[in-house]
């Protein structure tokens, strides 16, 4: 699958080149394994239990690689990269530094000993007769004479020729580093032949481990054929089109702006406002990729689980079941949620065998179309192993990325460097994108549409029209006082209100105060729920927030943090808003009069008692940007001139990762910016039911929350111990009563410590 037609993505499209990946590739397998003939290995095999060995396999066989001998019998062959090959080999397990690195209590340093094993010498069997079949299978394989000597001397952690070795490894290293950085030819060969070795490695074990013929499930699976011209249509676009129809009684009709989109080339930048149909112009934008590209993956990415849980249920799951796959963190509960209360698009379907669960990422290369989070597929640029054996179907793909304007610095960082280093169709989406965002964006190859000029246009007139009209009438309020007195009064009119603020501590707050003066349930959504209950919550307030076809709107009210810009498709009569940095007020405003069903919706921000999580400064340009807009009726389109202005310029991005320039090493990196404010846990509440589901090896999704750090050391500090069954990278909070509660979230102070200005 890292052939023609996915050679195209790492560039090696060009028959020489790709012969060349092939042939180093075919080196490097049977290399990779070399350094198992060792005594630490053969004793872990043959010894029951766990039995820590001196040194990891791979770092052994790229010291086998470094061998002079070694180096001038492959070098026998132009076309044998070696530093290409060693770098493959060691690298394939994500377990190899150049530093002193520790993951997990572990040194991943390349030939640097484990702990406690600082003068271990090993025995090393390069004589042995499965050694010698390799190197004469390499041989025959590429070509060269004879094969070479390999030393009878064990390695020692020092006082070794095997110093001199690793000495000379290290050189070639740093060498190879430096020359792939001047030759972008090479680089791609480096990573697609890195990336397959992993990928390969996976293949091998999991097919074997599971009962496949190898052979057999490459045929079906990777050798499946193109996504057919009418297939999008046929499978997608026309169900969903039907859906409409049926919802609204009317005769569904394209927006020019859907259809001009797919005339925009295989590298687009969509920019259009919130509620204006993007998800349906970017499957037509798919819809042209397969007449113009063999293509065999349409992969929709989004930013959270939560949007990506959306996009299945309302398109990706129009598709039959053994084309379409949600692919999460916690795709497999949500799927199972579902089915509970199914949308029309995956009603009557079962999704995933446990034959393709037990071979993870491997089971979803035979899928066709996908609803993905952002992370489950691009941070293989930071070496994450699920996220690398995605890869085939990644380079198979066309790509649709959503929101892109959510991305944090690092993951933007990392759209920019696989924009410009892989060729692939890519469709970036977002309502609103600062300047400096979109300009990173159009370097890196994108086409923006629509431009002013096509706005401007006689052709989407409807488009100029939607972003034109009136939605929101701005009156900013001066404190909370104001705002709760607006929101009080808004509710008791009968009218749908939606209070965004920037901390959950105020969310919860405010609730309270609400649920005080109003007697009634005052919905409250944040990032502190257990999935369960989140998901319950999710569905609640779309739910009271849905303006019905034929019945006016009950009143509702809901207090929300961030989370509400991109995960509820809510339509807010008043929506009251902490001030926040430009760009997410604009995501905010889009959650108020979203479907245009009445004159305008009113907006009251304010000035929080806080600047926290956002920096001063951008609050300040914020205020400013509001006072730019005056307090009258604004549109759309007002809010995108004045956010060119007024968002702050970002530093350009920094373009590279660990994937791209690791070289010969390759350790696990992080995609997002890392939070360790918050951690994953479960609550002691909940050991019971999730110890049972772990026994019985079912999802425990459901019960996992992000709770800050503090009050996960607070719960250790009262005396409590740690369960032995737990994994590891889940962490215990309280579940008491005044803690946790199932409506509100976890709860970190009283309501009535927190200020709300």
């Amino acid at each position: 699958m890292f052939v023609t037609p996915s050679g195209r993505f790492f560039k090696i499209g060009a028959k020489e080149r790709q012969h060349q990946f092939l042939l180093n590739l075919q080196v490097a397998a049977p290399f990779h394994d070399a350094g198992k003939a060792n005594e630490d290995f053969l004793a872990a095999v043959l010894t029951p239990g766990f039995k820590p060995q001196t040194l990891r396999h791979e770092h052994l066989s790229a010291l086998i690689l470094c061998l002079p001998q070694v180096r001038t019998w492959l070098a026998q062959n132009p076309l044998l990269d070696v530093d290409v090959i060693t770098a493959a080999v060691l690298s394939h397990h994500l377990k190899a530094s150049r530093g002193e690195v520790s993951i997990n209590g572990k040194n991943y340093k390349w030939c640097q000993p484990q702990a406690g094993k600082l003068n271990q010498t090993v025995e090393l069997y390069l004589q042995h007769e499965e050694v010698t079949r390799t190197l004469e299978q390499i041989a025959a394989i590429a070509d060269l004479k004879g094969i070479p000597e390999l030393p009878t001397v064990p390695w020692k952690s020092s006082g070794s020729m095997w110093d001199k070795v690793y000495r000379e490894g290290i050189k070639s290293a740093n060498d190879f580093e430096d020359d792939i950085q001047d030759d972008p030819e090479r680089r791609s060969l480096l990573l697609a032949v890195k990336a397959a070795l992993m990928v390969s490695d996976a293949v091998a074990s999991g097919l074997v481990r599971e009962g496949y013929e190898i052979a057999d499930w490459i045929e079906e699976v990777a050798h499946s054929t193109a996504i057919a011209p009418d297939e999008i249509a046929e499978k997608i676009i026309n169900p969903r089109i039907k859906q409409i129809e049926k919802k609204t009684k009317t005769t569904f009709t394209y927006q020019a702006f859907q259809e001009q989109v797919a005339e925009q080339g295989s590298k687009t930048l969509l920019l259009v406002a919130c509620g204006a149909g993007k998800t349906l112009a970017a499957w037509k934008w798919a819809e042209q990729q397969i007449k113009e590209y063999e293509v065999g993956k349409i992969i929709f990415l989004y930013p959270t689980r939560g949007t990506a849980t959306e996009g299945f249920r309302d398109y990706v799951g129009w598709a039959p079941e053994a084309d379409a796959a949600l692919v999460t963190g916690t795709a497999r509960y949500e799927l199972e949620a579902m089915a509970e209360n199914p949308s029309d698009a995956i009603a009557d379907k079962t999704y995933r065998s446990e034959a393709d669960e037990r071979l993870y990422a491997l089971g979803f290369w035979q899928k066709r179309f996908f609803s993905a989070t952002v992370d489950q597929f691009l941070s293989f640029m930071e070496h994450s192993y699920q996220s690398l054996c995605l890869l085939p179907a990644l380079a198979d793909s066309a790509v649709i990325i959503d929101e892109v304007h959510s991305f944090d610095r690092s993951m933007f960082d990392t759209l920019i460097s696989f924009l410009k280093t892989f060729d692939i169709p890519v469709l970036c989406m977002t309502a609103t994108l600062p300047k400096s965002r979109r300009d990173e964006l159009i370097d890196a190859g994108l086409k923006v549409f629509p431009t002013e000029t096509d706005r401007a246009s006689e052709s989407l007139k409807d488009l100029r029209d939607k972003e034109q009209r009136d939605r929101y009438l701005l009156e900013p309020v001066q404190n909370f006082t104001e705002a709760f007195d607006k929101a009080v009064a808004a509710y008791q009119q009968g009218l749908r209100v939606l209070w965004v603020v920037n901390t959950v501590d105020r969310c919860l707050a405010i609730a309270q105060r609400l649920d005080e003066e109003l007697g009634v349930e005052v919905l409250t959504y944040h990032s502190r729920f257990r999935l369960c209950d989140r998901q319950k919550v999710h569905a609640k307030t779309v739910d009271a927030f849905t303006f019905p076809e034929n019945d006016d709107p009950k009143p509702a009210i809901a207090v929300t943090t961030q989370v509400c810009e991109m995960s509820l498709d809510l339509d807010a009569d008043v929506l009251i808003s902490e001030i926040a940095p430009v760009s997410a007020l604009v995501q905010r405003f889009g959650r108020a009069n979203r479907h245009l069903r009445r004159s305008f919706a009113t907006l009251h921000p304010y000035m929080p008692p806080k600047h926290h999580p956002y920096q001063k400064e951008d609050l300040e340009i914020a205020k400013t940007f509001l006072e730019s807009l005056g307090t009258d009726l604004i549109n759309q389109h007002q809010l995108a001139i004045a956010l060119e202005h007024y968002a702050r310029s970002e530093r350009s991005a920094a373009v590279g990762s660990s994937f791209l320039d690791g070289g010969y090493f390759a350790i696990p990196g992080s995609f997002r910016d890392t939070d360790e404010f918050a951690v994953p846990c479960i609550l002691d509440c909940d050991f019971k039911a999730v110890e049972e589901l772990i026994n019985d090896r079912q999802p425990y999704d459901g019960f996992k929350l992000n709770v800050p750090h503090k009050w996960v050391k607070a719960w250790l500090e009262d005396g409590n111990t740690r369960p032995t069954w737990l994994p590891k990278y889940l962490h215990v909070a309280s579940g008491d009563s005044e803690r946790y509660r199932t409506d509100r979230g976890f709860i970190t102070k009283s309501p009535k410590e927190v200020s709300l200005g």
